[in-house]
């Protein structure tokens, strides 16, 4: 006889700075911020750490590397130290310096504002392809599906030399891999699996280098970069280049339809995109936290003092709500002047690709809404779902009509 099947199991409770109402974050986390002092919270790895949630304590500890170091080790991981080491080498976000200082001066050069620009006619090229191709296909269409998540997943497979009819394997894995209401052994596999994927690659481009990012590293690095930390800095690209971007263009267009008065100033208005783009990042604050620090001597914040060894983890959409960055932190305004969020973080650890994620947002955006000028969500805002328990925040999917 066989037995009934299992209920899954339940997903686990979402830590304090995951907690969101559709856009906003929980009341909880802006009254936690009030009282200054960091609270004391358990990491969805099962670690306790202390949660900071004001602006300027965050923007202060992401600028002291030296104080909150980013080796910090999973605990009750299932991993062995030589599996974690590996799966850490190449990382940025997951070094200190001089490994990381060493690792980025070779990609800095690459992700400058000038060289981003070479990209742009690209960029542009590829917007207006899936927008023909949603033309094409008739209303309604998944949002998410055909334009938020394929624009800037290919832009970031031509821009490393990862074969994009690859795409549905490795966005496949990232899913798995930022999902925290899996297990760990399940997440932990789609990590090798995609280092696995991206080895090949690599070792396939150190026979013949293209004229790729990849390509470029090992020419004028190869003798520099051992083959894993060519994998780790290219996995890395590839899953935030095509996450963090997509996430805000699904839900971007999103927070525009419910305010349309500022949708009408994006579409419109050209000089209103770029500071559209900087309050839609503050305002959002699609990435939870960043990678959690570990204290490596005793420090004072918000009148707590935390000992050597402490695990921090920073609250983002907090911070980026704070009142004392900007005035009433909670109204979406694109026509506020750009005011310093840490949307991108800061410090030594700001996002490499923040230049190629604006120039992606500041071409699609005004391009989608300039498009389908009646551009509207087919799905009744009570039934329309959010990534909750991913490390990215965003939409599990977007059905628009116009």
């Amino acid at each position: 006889m066989s037995s009934a099947p299992t209920d899954p199991a339940p997903a686990p409770e979402l830590p304090l700075h995951m907690r969101r109402n559709g856009f906003d974050p929980v009341p909880d986390l802006a009254a936690r911020r009030e009282e200054a002092a960091p609270t004391p919270v358990v990491t969805p790895f099962g670690a306790r750490a202390w949660l900071v949630t004001r602006y300027a304590d965050v923007r202060a500890l992401l600028g002291d590397a030296e104080t909150f170091s980013n080796a910090w080790e999973r605990p009750n991981s299932e991993l062995s130290a030589e599996e974690a080491a590996e799966l850490r080498r190449g990382n940025l976000l997951a070094l200190d310096a001089p490994e990381h200082t060493r690792l980025r001066r070779m990609l800095t050069p690459e992700f400058t504002v000038r060289r981003m620009k070479r990209l742009e006619p690209r960029i542009v090229e590829i917007v207006d392809e899936h927008l023909d191709a949603m033309e094409r296909a008739g209303a309604p269409r998944d949002l998410v599906a055909d334009f938020a998540l394929p624009i800037p997943s290919l832009v970031i497979c031509e821009l490393l030399g990862v074969p994009y009819v690859d795409r549905a394997k490795f966005q496949e894995r990232t899913g798995v891999l930022l999902d925290t209401s899996l297990p760990e052994r399940e997440r932990v596999a789609a990590d090798i699996a995609q280092r696995e994927y991206m080895r090949e690659l690599v070792v396939r481009a150190q026979t013949e280098p293209g004229d790729d990012l990849l390509g470029m590293l090992i020419r004028e690095h190869g003798h520099e970069l051992e083959t894993s930390e060519l994998v780790g800095i290219a996995n890395l690209l590839l899953l935030a280049g095509h996450e963090t971007t997509s996430n805000m263009l699904g839900l971007g267009t999103l927070a525009l339809l419910r305010h349309p008065e500022q949708l009408a100033l994006v579409r419109d208005d050209p000089e209103q995109v770029g500071p559209a783009v900087e309050e839609l990042l503050r305002w959002l604050s699609i990435v939870h936290t960043g990678a959690p620090r570990v204290t490596t001597r005793e420090v004072e914040i918000g009148g707590e003092v935390l000992p050597a060894g402490a695990m921090v983890l920073f609250a983002l959409p907090g911070a980026n709500r704070d009142p004392e960055l900007v005035a009433d932190p909670d109204v979406l305004d694109v026509t506020r002047k750009p005011a310093g969020h840490i949307g991108f973080g800061h410090g030594v650890h700001h996002c490499l690709g923040a230049p190629l994620a604006r120039m992606e947002m500041r071409i699609a955006f005004p391009a989608l809404l300039r498009r389908f000028p009646e551009l509207r969500s087919a799905t009744p805002d009570d039934e329309i779902e959010f990534r909750s328990y991913h490390f990215v925040y965003g939409l599990k999917k977007l059905d628009v009509t116009w």
